[in-house]
């Protein structure tokens, strides 16, 4: 084994033990899903302050309240429909009150030029969600693309940790926006394959139509 195959097997033995103790304790998935939004406005608060380091930190915390609501969940035998949306809502209010962070931080300093990138950013962030979203009302799935929250998160703690934020949001706003692209993309051809094997499912046989004429 690999050391960072060790390191991500005792992380998810660690992560095992918490789900069975949350689940001992009655702890409701969607509270867990409430507290990681409070943890995450935590965090953009301290990256609307110029603390990125310490954000990073936190919204490590705040992502590992994002791993266990579901596994708590399936765990409990808790799973609902209502939870996968609250979820859905709640990862959209945290996602954009990070963001919200740095649009102050940025607009604190002066950097309008870095508003705009971060404005940039959340446009797309939210796209990529309100695409598939919306493609999958249409198709059976649309998975495609790069981008999406997982990635966006480590990014995210990578720049804060690290002091290089203005790099990861040039990096998340073409992906992200990219990710949208290609969402549409595939839509397209993924509706019109659909569609096409719809006519051909409804068009009279061949041999019916030369026996009419």
């Amino acid at each position: 084994m690999t050391v960072t195959g060790a390191i991500g097997a005792a992380c998810d033995k660690i992560i095992v033990l918490i789900v069975r103790l949350l689940a001992i304790a009655r702890i409701n998935p969607n509270t867990l899903t409430f507290v990681g939004l409070v943890i995450n406005i935590a965090a953009a608060v301290l990256l609307a302050s110029g603390r990125f380091l310490l954000a990073g930190f936190v919204i490590i915390g705040a992502a590992i309240f994002d791993m266990l609501d579901g596994r708590v969940a399936r765990h409990t035998n808790r799973v609902t429909r209502f939870g996968g949306f609250f979820d859905s809502v709640f990862d959209r209010y945290s996602d954009l009150g990070l963001l919200m962070g740095l649009l102050v931080y940025y607009a604190s300093i002066n950097r309008f030029f870095y508003v705009v990138l971060t404005a940039i950013v959340m446009t797309g962030s939210v796209m990529v969600s309100y695409t598939r979203a919306r493609s999958e009302n249409t198709i059976p799935s649309c998975k495609v693309g790069f981008m999406e929250r997982p990635e966006r998160i480590v990014l995210l703690i990578i720049g804060a940790l690290f002091d290089r934020m203005a790099p990861v949001l040039w990096v998340i706003a073409a992906l992200s926006n990219l990710t949208v692209v290609h969402r549409i993309v595939y839509t397209w051809q993924e509706t019109k394959r659909l569609e096409d094997a719809q006519l051909r499912a409804t068009a009279p046989p061949r041999s019916a139509v030369r026996q009419q004429h």
